[in-house]
């Protein structure tokens, strides 16, 4: 995958969290790397730390134990070059899609000039939102305000892109269709992507490599490398050797080491 230090860099870590009842271990001891430019879904049953992991990897907080890096260096805050996707889209109900695109740098420089208008203008298009610049939030579908969060994601143009369950909340339907989207998205413009799902054929069709979690407290259980090439297709996700290895990640997803 190239030289120079992996993009993420898990190293023994634990998160613990106190809580009225008593401390509850999310993580432990947590070890994996993920290349530059590599796709790597994370994997597991709710609860069992996937999200601790990306807020770890994006500086929302700091681990317990261990050490969370990002190209070689320790992570202590967030970082312009890492974007993230959240579960919802978290857009500004009163800014349309352009200002809800370009808020980073209003956010960072207080200010947008055309050149952020510009590059607003770019990631919009990239995902098939041209046309609905002066759109509110409330006139959009679930999956196009889905888009807005990836273009908002994008805008900065970050090396790591971090994705907490993005197309959980659509229909099989649109989930499936924003997923071959991402694809085309990160096949024109490559970037290192860390994807949270608790979905086998979503995490197929996407990855490189799926990282499988066990139940709470987390810790990694299986490291695998998809059998797929590029590009992909659903008729790529019907062949044999491929529902073989959907079957035996399900396998690993039920076996009393992932639910103990």
């Amino acid at each position: 995958m190239g030289q120079g230090p992996d993009a993420i860099q898990f190293d023994a870590v634990g998160q613990t969290f106190a809580t009225e009842s008593g401390s509850l271990t999310a993580l432990d001891g947590v070890n994996v790397s993920i290349a530059r430019h590599e796709f790597v879904a994370v994997l597991g049953p709710s609860g069992c730390g996937k999200s601790t992991l990306l807020r770890l990897t994006a500086g929302l907080m700091a681990p317990s134990r261990g050490r969370v890096s990002v190209f070689g260096h320790t992570v202590d805050a967030p970082r312009d070059d890492v974007g993230i996707v959240f579960q919802q889209a978290t857009l500004l109900p009163w800014a349309n899609v352009l200002d809800n695109v370009t808020f980073p740098a209003r956010h960072k420089r207080g200010r947008v000039d055309a050149l952020d208008r510009d590059r607003a203008a770019e990631v919009i298009e990239a995902v098939g939102l041209k046309g609905f610049e002066t759109r509110l939030p409330a006139e959009l579908s679930g999956g196009m305000q889905q888009r807005v969060g990836i273009a908002r994601a994008l805008f900065l143009n970050p090396d790591i892109l971090l994705m907490d369950e993005p197309f959980s909340a659509l229909d099989a339907l649109t989930r499936d269709a924003m997923g071959f989207e991402l694809l085309k998205l990160w096949q024109a413009s490559p970037k290192t992507v860390m994807f949270i799902t608790h979905s086998i054929p979503e995490a197929v069709l996407l990855a490189d490599r799926i990282v499988v979690m066990s139940a709470r407290p987390g810790r990694i259980i299986a490291d695998m490398t998809v059998p797929l090439g590029r590009p992909r297709d659903d008729r790529a996700l019907r062949a044999p050797e491929v529902q073989d290895f959907v079957g035996h990640l399900r396998d690993l997803l039920i076996t009393k080491e992932a639910v103990h």
